[in-house]
C-alpha cells in the first residue's frame, strides 16, 4: 500500500507535466530547426608526452622520466620486454661503516621479470636454484611449489603502441629490491650495534639517474630516523638519529651470447651457484656452476691467442701516484696463469686518466679505487657481479682502504677487554651454543636473506705488515747502515701491494679462498728465492698466510708471493681453457685428475679452521706457513721474544709519546697469537683429501694427524704460551706501554696496561679450541680410524705444561689464571649436561682428581700463593661434590 501511495501522486505530476508541455507546444508557432545539438565530444585520453612533460627524459635499457619538480621517475617497459630475464645488481655507495654500506659494496644480484596483470605490471624476482632435464617427463612440473617473489606491482600510467609508463619510486626509494636495514637477531642486547631506525620516505630522494643500451643506474639517497638511538655508532656518523645511505640500482640486459655455463667441483676452489637437479635420480644431484669471464679466443685453433675481449682493469686515479705502477704490475702477474688456459694478454691493465670524462661507477668500466674510510671494515676487497643463471662475471671492482698513520689499530678490545669478557665466550660456559653450527653460518649481520661476506685479507696483512717494519727496525739496525733498512721497508711494501692485488684480483676472476696454500714448501725452503720466484712462496695467492719473516736477517726471502702459484695456475686453466662441447666433460676431468699433486691442495673458508672447534684439517688454516707448522711457528716465536727487549730503545723517539711503541707491542703479541693458534688446531686434528675414487691418492679421504706430531705442538704451545717464563721478555715493556690522549678518551675505562689479560687472551683462545666440545668429540671419534693421542693424554700433557714447573714455588700471576680457567673448564666439563661425550667427561674428572693430588703435595712459599691453590681445591670439591 504504502509503495501505491507514493507512486500514484508521482504518477499525477508526470501526467500534469506533459499536457502543460503539450499546450504550450500547440500555442507557440512552428520554429525551424536550423542545427542538430552539439554532442560534447570524450576526454581523449592522456598518452605518455602529456605524461612526461615535466620530465628529464634518460633513454636506454629502459627509458626514465625523472619529473623536473617533484622528481619522481617513472619507467616506460616495452611491450617486447615483458616475460624477458633481466639482472639486478644493487650497490651501496656510502653509508655507516659499520653496517657494511662502504662505498662501492656489491650486494644483491639476481633475475627478475617485468608481466603485466590486468591493468598492472608486476616485478618478478626469479628463482635459479632448480634445475630440469627437458628430456624428462617431471620437468612438466617445474617449480610448481616455488613461491612467487612478486617485488613490485603497480597500475600502468599509460598504454601506447610500443609499451608501458608506470610509476617506480615505490620501487626504487625504499627496501623493495635490496633491503638496507639489517636483521639482528631478537637476542642481541639493545645499543650493541649501530641501528638505521625507521626509513623516511619523505626525506628520501634521487641522486643521479642514467641509462645506457645495456643498463639502467639509478642512485638513491634513502633517509633513516632513530629518534632515540641507544648507539651512536663511530665517527663516521654525525648523527645517529638522522642517516643517509646510498645505494645504486643497477637494471642490466642478459648477455646475448653463447657463454655455457661450466660446472663446480669440490676439488677447486670458485665461486658459483648451487644448482640442484630435480630430476636426477643421482646421490649428488647437482647442477653447481662456477663464476667466469666470457673469455673467447680470436683464434680457437691456436694453442695460445688473444681474446676477443680480454679482461680490462682501470687503475682508478684515486690511487696514490706512486703506487700506480706497482697495482699495474700486480695485475699483470695473472696472465701468466690465462696462458696456461690457452689466452694471451687476457688481463690488460690500464691507468685511468685525471682527466677521464667517464665515471668509474659505471658498471662497464671494471675499476681498482683507493677509498678513505673512518672505519675501514675490510681492508680491501674484490667482488664481482655476474648472470645467476650462466655464472658469467658481467662486472667487477677492486677497492682498496687506505690507512693513515701505522695503519694497524692498537688491539686493546682484543687483549685488554677483562677476563669476564673473555670468559664469556669459552665453550666450556656454554656447550650447547658451541655445538650449535648455526654459529659459523655468517660473522656478519644478515640483509633479508643474504649474507654479507667479505675479505678479511687486507686487514691481516696490514697487521703482519706492521709486524714486518718493526722487525726490520728492530734488527736491521746496525747503528750505520740507514740505507740497509729503507730498502729492507720498500721492498716488504711493494711485496706486500703485489699480494694484495693479486689476491683481491683472484677473487674477481671468480677464485675464492684457498686456505692450505701455505703448505707448499718446507720450512728450510721459505727464504730460498730460487725457488720461490720461480714457483712461488705458497701454492696459490688466495690464501691468508703468514708473514714470512726470517730470525735470521741475512738470509730473509721473500715476505710474500709475488706470482701467481701452482694452484692459481691450474684452477684458472680449469674455469677458463676453452673446450668444444662435446670435448668439455672430458678435458675437464683430466684437469682434474692432477687434484693429488702436493702443490694443488684446497681448502676454503669453510674448511679453515680459525674459529675454534669449526672445521677439521689444521692445515686448512690461516696466517700459517710452511709443510711443518710447528718448527715455523717456533722460529717465530723466538723472534718474537729476540724483538721485544730492543722495542723500547727503538720506538720511544724524542718528543712523540708512547704510542708507537704501545702499538709495535701488541703488533707482535698478535704476532704470538697467530702462531699459537695455528698450531693448536693441529690437536686433535684430521687430515683431509678430497681426492675422487680411483685417482690413487697417496692419502684417504680422512687421515688423523699423527700422535708424534700432535705431542709437538702441544710441547711448543707448554714452551712458549703455558711456561712460567713465556712472557718473561715482556716485562720491562709494562711501565711505558701508555696510549696518547686524546680528549677524554679514558673516560669509559682506565688507562692502565693490563698485562695479565694479554696473556690471558693467547692462552684462553688455544685451550677454547683444545677443550671445545667439538674437538674432544673428534679426537674420540678419530681413535676408531687411527688416532692414538687419547682426550686423556691430551688433558695429561695440559696439566704437566701447566702445574708441573711451579709445584715447588710460587705461582706468578699469569699462571693463576691459566691454573685457575683449567681447573673451571674441567669442572664445567665433568658437570656439562650437554655437548661433552662420556669418554671427554672422564678425561676430565680424572684431571681434577690429578691435580688436586698434585696441589696436596705443593710447597705454597707465600701468601698469594697459597690463596692460589686454596681457590683452586675450593673449585676442585665443589665440582666433585656435585657428580
Amino acid at each position: 500500500m504504502r509503495k501505491t501511495s507514493l507512486f500514484v501522486p508521482l504518477a499525477i505530476l508526470m501526467a500534469t507535466g506533459a499536457f502543460a508541455q503539450k499546450k504550450s507546444k500547440a500555442a507557440a508557432p512552428p520554429v525551424a530547426d536550423t542545427a542538430k545539438k552539439a554532442v560534447p565530444a570524450a576526454p581523449s585520453k592522456p598518452t605518455v608526452k602529456d605524461k612526461v612533460k615535466s620530465s628529464k627524459k634518460h633513454e636506454g635499457l629502459f627509458t626514465l622520466y625523472q619529473d623536473t619538480v617533484t622528481g619522481s621517475v617513472q619507467m616506460y617497459v616495452k611491450k617486447d620486454q615483458l616475460g624477458k630475464e633481466f639482472i639486478y645488481q644493487s650497490f651501496s655507495m656510502g653509508g655507516p661503516t659499520a653496517l657494511f654500506l662502504n662505498q662501492n659494496m656489491i650486494r644483491a644480484t639476481f633475475l627478475f621479470k617485468i608481466e603485466k596483470s590486468f591493468d598492472k605490471l608486476e616485478f618478478k624476482q626469479q628463482n635459479t636454484n632448480f634445475h630440469y632435464d627437458g628430456e624428462n617427463a617431471i620437468s612438466k612440473a617445474a617449480n610448481v611449489d616455488v613461491s612467487d617473489a612478486v617485488m613490485f606491482a603497480e597500475k600502468v600510467a599509460v598504454e601506447d603502441s610500443l609499451g608501458y609508463l608506470v610509476a617506480v619510486d615505490g620501487l626504487l626509494l625504499g627496501d623493495k629490491l635490496d633491503p638496507v636495514k639489517p636483521v639482528f637477531p631478537p637476542t642481541l642486547p639493545p645499543g650493541s650495534v649501530f641501528n638505521l631506525g625507521g626509513y623516511n620516505p619523505s626525506k628520501s630522494k634521487y641522486g643521479t639517474v642514467r641509462s645506457f643500451p645495456n643498463n639502467t643506474d639509478v642512485l638513491v639517497e634513502l633517509a633513516y630516523d632513530n629518534p632515540m638511538p641507544l648507539n651512536g655508532g663511530g665517527k663516521d656518523i654525525t648523527d645517529a638519529r638522522y642517516v643517509r645511505v646510498k645505494m645504486q640500482h643497477s637494471f642490466i640486459e642478459v648477455p646475448n651470447n653463447d657463454f655455457r655455463a661450466r660446472r663446480d667441483d669440490p676439488r677447486v676452489g670458485y665461486f658459483g651457484s648451487e644448482v640442484d637437479d630435480l630430476s636426477s635420480i643421482s646421490p649428488t644431484p647437482y647442477k653447481d656452476i662456477i663464476n667466469r669471464w666470457n673469455l673467447v679466443k680470436k683464434d680457437p685453433a691456436a694453442a695460445i691467442s688473444e681474446p676477443v675481449e680480454p679482461i680490462v682493469w682501470w687503475v682508478e686515479n684515486t690511487t696514490p701516484v706512486e703506487l700506480r705502477e706497482i697495482v699495474k704490475e700486480a695485475g699483470e702477474k695473472w696472465n701468466e696463469a690465462f696462458e696456461a688456459a690457452g689466452f694471451k694478454n687476457a688481463v690488460v691493465m690500464k691507468i685511468m686518466p685525471d682527466n677521464a670524462d667517464w665515471d668509474p661507477a659505471d658498471i662497464r668500466y671494471n675499476v681498482i679505487r683507493w677509498v678513505s674510510s673512518a672505519n675501514p671494515q675490510y681492508g680491501a676487497i674484490g667482488p664481482s657481479f655476474t648472470n645467476p643463471r650462466t655464472g658469467q662475471i658481467l662486472g667487477a671492482d677492486i677497492t682498496v682502504e687506505w690507512r693513515s698513520g701505522a695503519g694497524a689499530p692498537v688491539q686493546d678490545d682484543l687483549f685488554n677487554g677483562g677476563l669476564s669478557s673473555l670468559a664469556a665466550n669459552l665453550p666450556w660456559e656454554n656447550p650447547a651454543a658451541a655445538i650449535d653450527p648455526s654459529q659459523y653460518t655468517s660473522k656478519y649481520p644478515a640483509f633479508g636473506n643474504r649474507h654479507i661476506t667479505t675479505c678479511a685479507l687486507a686487514n691481516e696483512l696490514s697487521m703482519q705488515y706492521q709486524a714486518g717494519v718493526a722487525a726490520i727496525a728492530t734488527l736491521d739496525d746496525d747503528g750505520s747502515n740507514g740505507e740497509k733498512k729503507t730498502t729492507a721497508v720498500r721492498e716488504l711494501h711493494k711485496q706486500f701491494l703485489y699480494y694484495l692485488i693479486l689476491h683481491e684480483m683472484g677473487h674477481t676472476l671468480g677464485l675464492n679462498h684457498n686456505m692450505k696454500a701455505s703448505q707448499m714448501l718446507r720450512p728450510d725452503q721459505v727464504h730460498d728465492q730460487n725457488i720461490t720466484r720461480k714457483l712461488g712462496l705458497q701454492g696459490s695467492v688466495m690464501d691468508y698466510p703468514s708473514l714470512n719473516v726470517s730470525s735470521d736477517r741475512s738470509k730473509q726471502g721473500d715476505y710474500y708471493t709475488t706470482k701467481a702459484g701452482p694452484y692459481d695456475i691450474w684452477a684458472i686453466e680449469y674455469g677458463y681453457r676453452p673446450f668444444r662441447p662435446e670435448e668439455e666433460e672430458e678435458g675437464l676431468r683430466k684437469i682434474l685428475s692432477r687434484s693429488t699433486e702436493p702443490n694443488l691442495t684446497f681448502g676454503n673458508d669453510a674448511d679453515d679452521m680459525r674459529a675454534p672447534g669449526k672445521a677439521i684439517d689444521p692445515r686448512v688454516m690461516v696466517n700459517d706457513m710452511s709443510s711443518d707448522m710447528v718448527a715455523y711457528a717456533e722460529d717465530r716465536l723466538k723472534l718474537v721474544n729476540t724483538m721485544m727487549p730492543k722495542l723500547k730503545a727503538r720506538f720511544s723517539q724524542p718528543n712523540q709519546s708512547y704510542a708507537e711503541l704501545r702499538s709495535r707491542y701488541y703488533q707482535l703479541m698478535n704476532q704470538r697469537a697467530q702462531m699459537v693458534g695455528a698450531v693448536s688446531r693441529y690437536i686433535g686434528g684430521v687430515n683431509v683429501d678430497r681426492s675422487y675414487a680411483g685417482q690413487n691418492a697417496a692419502a684417504k679421504p680422512f687421515t688423523p694427524v699423527s700422535a708424534d706430531y700432535q705431542k709437538k705442538a702441544m710441547a711448543l704451545l707448554n714452551k712458549y704460551l703455558y711456561a712460567p717464563n713465556a712472557f718473561s721478555t715482556d716485562a720491562a715493556l709494562f711501565p711505558y706501554l701508555q696510549m696518547q690522549r686524546r680528549g677524554f678518551n679514558f673516560f669509559n675505562g682506565t688507562e692502565d696496561v693490563k698485562p695479565q689479560t694479554t696473556v690471558a687472551s693467547l692462552q684462553m683462545s688455544t685451550l677454547a679450541h683444545i677443550l671445545h666440545p667439538v674437538t674432544m668429540s673428534r679426537i674420540n671419534n678419530s681413535s676408531l680410524y687411527g688416532n692414538s693421542y687419547s682426550v686423556a693424554d691430551v688433558m695429561s700433557d695440559l696439566v704437566k705444561g701447566i702445574f708441573n714447573e711451579d709445584l715447588n714455588g710460587s705461582v706468578n700471576l699469569y699462571r693463576q689464571n691459566l691454573q685457575t680457567e683449567f681447573v673451571k673448564a674441567s669442572a664445567a666439563i665433568v658437570n656439562s649436561p650437554v655437548g661433552y661425550d662420556n669418554a671427554s667427561k672422564a678425561a676430565a674428572l680424572s684431571t681434577l682428581k690429578k691435580i688436586k693430588s698434585m696441589l696436596a703435595a705443593a710447597s705454597s712459599p707465600n701468601e698469594q700463593t697459597r690463596a692460589h691453590r686454596t681457590n683452586l681445591n675450593f673449585l676442585i670439591e665443589k665440582a666433585l661434590s656435585v657428580k
